[in-house]
């Protein structure tokens, strides 16, 4: 049978891992620092509505430890920021049976943002690009708080730069035996943008902001990256009909409500705005059109993150202030 090779023991890594693992599906588990030692001595510990799981994973600390065959597939679940560097890190590690290298071997890509897939096909021949939504949190090492039932998660999954049925199909069920919800998407590159205008909201949450400030603001956000995918002709995959919703719990002793990018800074993590509005002032740049509200947000976020900075060190950027100035900057 076919082995996953996950690459990251975040939230989503250390939790397809132990989803897997309780599937008996094989699975081996790349993970590093802190996290690894966590796993390797306690297991990856999944905090539910109705209790802790504890899951005795195959965890690894290298990509060589892992001995990849030409049987595996590899899961890229590191951040959108680290990407680039853990593909180019495992490309050309040979497999164990020395018929070739990583890169001869499917990947996943399961990041936020729009960058990982062209990476990644830098190096491989088959790329998979993953849409993941999941409410999971990850504050400490090993330690997972997953509250969505009665799936974890939704997965949309396509071939990329084009489909790729039987590679589509099989990671579909894999996907599904962890508990997603998963589907098949024919067009990876516009659900990935449509999931990107939805992760906006993560980088309104790391700002110092009242409730209706926050949504004013991500409502000028979203509203600016639609503009500017337009101005580019980028296709945005239209809000699927076909997602079941998500239950999302109360998980003991778990204060719910943060997202992903809160929770970077809260860890003193490296930040992924620079593929969430950066993404979008980098569009924005190429095709000579004015994105000021996400460019601005990625430049202070930049900055609190350069610094070592936590959520809600700083307010929203000065260019949110004005709505006559929002307005007339969005008719532009």
């Amino acid at each position: 049978m076919s082995r996953y090779i996950v690459i990251g023991a975040g939230a989503l890594g250390a939790l397809l891992a132990a989803q897997w693992t309780t599937a008996k599906l094989p699975v081996t588990l790349v993970a590093r620092g802190a996290s690894y030692d966590a796993i390797r001595s306690r297991g990856v510990r999944i905090r539910r509505p109705e209790g802790d799981d504890v899951i005795a994973v195959d965890v690894v600390a290298s990509i060589a430890e892992a001995k990849p065959l030409p049987s595996d597939t590899i899961v890229l679940a590191v951040k959108s920021q680290d990407a680039e560097s853990a593909i180019a890190q495992i490309a050309w590690v040979p497999l164990a049976d020395r018929s070739g290298v990583v890169a001869d071997l499917p990947i996943l890509t399961l990041q936020n943002g729009l960058a990982s897939e062209d990476a990644a096909l830098r190096r491989f021949d088959r790329v998979i690009g993953v849409s993941i939504g999941i409410p999971a949190s990850h504050l400490e090492p090993g330690v997972v708080v997953s509250p969505a039932k009665p799936v974890v998660g939704v997965a949309w999954i396509g071939g990329y730069p084009s489909s790729q049925p039987s590679e589509e199909e099989r990671h579909r069920g894999a996907f599904a035996l962890a508990g997603f919800a998963a589907l098949i998407e024919p067009d990876i590159a516009a659900a990935k943008r449509r999931k990107l205008i939805a992760n906006l909201r993560n980088v309104v949450d790391v700002f110092e902001a009242a409730l209706e400030e926050q949504e004013h603001a991500e409502a000028a956000l979203t509203e600016e990256a639609r503009r500017v995918f337009a101005a580019a002709r980028l296709a945005v995959a239209p809000p699927p009909w076909d997602a079941p919703r998500l239950e999302v719990a109360d998980v003991p002793g778990h204060e719910p409500g943060h997202l992903s990018t809160w929770q970077s800074f809260a860890r003193g993590a490296s930040s992924e705005v620079d593929f969430l509005s950066g993404e979008i002032a980098l569009i924005a740049r190429q095709h000579g059109v004015a994105a000021p509200l996400n460019a601005a947000v990625a430049r202070e976020l930049g900055a609190l993150a350069a610094r070592g900075g936590r959520p809600g060190e700083v307010p929203l950027p000065p260019e949110f202030a004005s709505g006559s100035l929002t307005r007339e900057h969005l008719r532009a």
